[in-house]
């Protein structure tokens, strides 16, 4: 019966962070190298590992929750292998190197706890009179696992003139260098977007990346907030 299912055994651990497939997300714990997950997103673990619902850090932020977007997280601390999953989605690992990026909330995954983070609103949308977009944007040299409902295509918008346009339903990640504006057009309601009534885009300009996913969340990201 071992035989069949060795395909599917453990890798070596080579990385802090690192893909087991397509849809789930290895992760080496050591004590004092601490982790912010999704709450739910465990699946399975070796070693010693500690849960912490709703940590301090967390609830310093919660207030621009109340207004943004933000996902539960659980914070993760012990030495061991902590493996995590979100209802198959796809997952995307990203070593940040100094620099940074800014996520949807219901794509982000896990991320290592020393990273900058915070909840903000994304500028260039204010030409979208009570409408707006609130994104949480991770920086520093750490790891950052996203997931992505399909394999995602990442769009390197390379600097030139060209802008590049996505369904914001369809928007995973950003780098947060990228110049942001947002275009409403009813002639594009049948090639962008499964709503009915005008077509709203993102438009993006600059030297950095977007990841789009193939499938659109079941919400709106661009919608009246109170």
């Amino acid at each position: 019966m071992n035989q069949p299912l060795a395909g599917y055994a453990p890798a070596p651990v080579t990385a802090r962070m690192e893909n087991h497939g397509d849809h789930m997300l290895k992760v080496a714990l050591q004590t004092g190298n601490d982790l912010f997950a999704r709450v739910g997103s465990m699946v399975a673990y070796e070693g010693f590992v500690q849960y912490e619902p709703n940590p301090s850090a967390v609830r310093q932020i919660a207030r621009d929750w109340m207004t943004g977007e933000g996902a539960p997280l659980m914070k993760c601390s012990g030495d061991g292998l902590l493996y995590l999953a979100d209802y198959g989605a796809n997952v995307v690992v990203i070593n940040l190197n100094g620099d940074g990026i800014s996520v949807n909330a219901t794509n982000l995954l896990a991320f290592d706890a020393h990273l900058s983070w915070g909840v903000e609103r994304v500028k260039g949308l204010a030409k979208f009179a009570g409408q707006g977009l609130w994104n949480t944007r991770i920086s520093g040299q750490g790891w950052v696992a996203l997931t992505s409902r399909g394999k995602p295509i990442v769009v390197d918008c390379g600097g030139g003139e060209d802008e590049t346009y996505v369904d914001p339903d369809a928007l995973v990640a950003w780098s947060p260098n990228l110049k942001v504006k947002g275009k409403r057009s009813f002639r594009a309601q049948s090639l962008i977007g499964r709503g009915s009534g005008e077509a709203y885009q993102m438009a993006f300009s600059g030297q950095g990346i977007v990841v789009v996913q193939p499938s659109e969340d079941s919400t709106d990201r661009l919608r009246v907030r109170g």
